[in-house]
């Protein structure tokens, strides 16, 4: 597939550089830049009724956006489906904005290989949303319009609207900015214990990596369940020693703390290999010690997440690292509905990891370099979704009538029924599965990059579980190193440099081979690998 993808940018930037060459040549689709100097003008001075000459300025007028007539954009899932009232947002998007919109919405599961397709084929729309690798991968080859300056003068970034105006400097690849998030972050994970799991066995919140330890062994030799029974239970499940996504290390952080299992750019922004250094093979001491006890579910490497989440239902298990905002409320009623208490305490990062760490946008709207009017796409397109009215809640809850409503009524989804008061904001059923409620559009309302001009309207709508752990978790991130995935060389390679690891994780871990050992074994055996990548990263 990365091939492919680097195929089809190639093909793509010839196309491109073509249409835009002939786009010059004639004419069509330009911006005015021509700047021209303001004649004299006269004021009134104050207090006099006298005028003078205003001073002569050769300061240039700020060029026009010129609007453009028509925008082609190229989605995936994350936007409300057709089934689910697309048209109906289309419509609605196209009245607020005065453009004619053209959505592209291929099969969500099948999105990538269209959109590979789709700059191989050169019909490429004007804007287009994009993961965070392929994101990356399309910036380093041409095939996005570079939107630095448009944001950094941007009327939003001058309102002071933006909840975290760093997600501007996570998203540059090589210095420029090539995509914009409607998010404060990427979102990420924290870590949920059961509280009368704590009450049982007398411990309260561990805020250290010797607390934090003391709370698994605690679950794995006690009766933290309350069942009679000692050692029937064990104290963490995850999906894997590493997870299988960015940022690697969200799944069990309480034992990497410092270290990080992959590529990442040092303090002098260096890149350097993380999983070699000294810092991972004290991670995998922490991970051998404790699986060794039985703290850690035996079956770690071949948990699914669901497994992971069975398990913490089935009170097998007191803690578990999970995404955070809407999972507190689903894991909270998952487990009533197995007749277990459902109180989680949502534990601040302990002393020794810092702060959770949060992946990389994951839905990044990026204008292509195919686009006639690159500068009216930003200003008429991509900025509104933050205006923080009208078209941010067209973004973020969808179309009143369609996908919510503030009219007295009742909401019958599945075998539920909810009575409203008019003027109280409420979702409305989901038009493609009937039996649940719509709980957004686009953009997270727990995790908008931009805060309403007023009150955000739906708000109110937004469980308050789930909102309270968002809110938690939004004050305790920090932003996981940058994404290696701009490189050639990292693509082609990182899978044979993952199997590597596995094994020496697998060999420390499972298997009780010395840490130290096993690193230096690594870095033997994956130089070359390692040697070529980071080459690549850092020329």
């Amino acid at each position: 597939m990365r091939k492919t993808m680097r195929r089809a940018a190639a093909v793509f930037m010839a196309t491109a550089m073509c249409a835009n060459l002939a786009a010059c040549q004639s004419g069509g689709g330009t911006t005015t830049t021509a700047a021209q100097a303001t004649e004299p003008a006269t004021t009134q001075a104050a207090g006099n009724g006298e005028t003078t000459a205003a001073p002569e300025t050769t300061e240039a007028a700020a060029p026009e956006v010129e609007k453009p007539e028509k925008i082609t954009v190229m989605m995936n899932g994350t936007v409300v489906s057709q089934l689910n009232g697309r048209n109906e947002f289309e419509a609605a998007l196209e009245e607020k904005l005065g453009v004619d919109i053209e959505f592209i919405q291929p099969d969500h599961a099948a999105y990538y290989d269209n959109v590979a397709m789709t700059f191989a084929g050169g019909d490429i729309p004007d804007v287009i949303l994009l993961g965070g690798s392929y994101y990356l991968s399309y910036a380093k080859e041409g095939a996005l319009w570079d939107m630095t300056d448009a944001w950094a003068n941007s009327d939003l970034r001058k309102s002071g609207r933006e909840v975290n105006p760093a997600i501007f400097d996570a998203l540059k690849v090589d210095g420029s900015v090539y995509g914009f998030y409607p998010g404060s972050n990427g979102g990420g994970c924290v870590t949920y214990i059961k509280k009368k799991w704590l009450d049982n066995v007398g411990l309260s919140t561990p805020t250290t990596w010797e607390e934090y330890l003391n709370v698994l062994k605690a679950f794995t030799e006690g009766d933290p369940d309350g069942n009679g029974v000692d050692g029937d239970t064990f104290g963490v499940t995850a999906a894997g020693l590493m997870a299988p996504e960015e940022p690697w290390v969200m799944y069990l952080p309480e034992f990497y703390q410092d270290a990080f299992p992959e590529f990442y750019p040092d303090e002098n922004g260096t890149w350097v290999d993380g999983f070699g250094e000294d810092k991972m093979v004290a991670a995998l001491e922490r991970m051998q010690s404790a699986y060794q006890a039985g703290y850690i579910d035996k079956e770690v490497l071949t948990n699914k997440t669901s497994d992971c989440r069975n398990k913490f239902y089935d009170d097998k298990c007191g803690v578990f690292t999970y995404w955070s905002g809407t999972w507190a409320y689903n894991l909270k009623i998952n487990l009533e509905a197995k007749g277990l208490d459902s109180e989680l305490v949502i534990v601040p990062p302990i002393e020794e990891v810092g702060a959770y760490k949060d992946r990389f946008p994951g839905s990044i709207w990026c204008i292509t370099t195919a686009c006639k009017n690159p500068e009216g796409v930003f200003k008429y397109f991509l900025e509104p979704m933050l205006d923080g009215g009208d078209v941010q809640t067209l973004w973020t809850y969808g179309v009143k009538g369609v996908h919510w409503d503030d009219k007295a009524e009742t909401v019958t989804y599945g075998e539920k029924s909810d009575t409203y008061e008019e003027g109280q904001f409420h979702m409305l059923p989901n038009q493609e599965n009937p039996s649940t409620l719509n709980t957004k559009n686009h953009i997270d309302p727990m995790g908008a990059g931009a805060t309403y001009i007023g009150d955000d309207p739906g708000i109110s709508s937004v469980n308050p579980i789930a909102r309270d752990c968002q809110e938690k978790y939004n004050g305790w991130q920090v932003a996981a190193p940058q994404s290696p995935a701009s490189s050639e060389a990292y693509n082609t390679l990182a899978g044979d440099l993952r199997d590597m690891r596995m094994t020496t994780m697998t060999e420390v871990v499972l298997n009780g081979a010395n840490a130290a050992e096993s690193i230096a074994k690594y870095n033997e055996n994956a130089k070359s690998i390692v040697d070529e990548i980071l080459a690549d990263l850092n020329k």
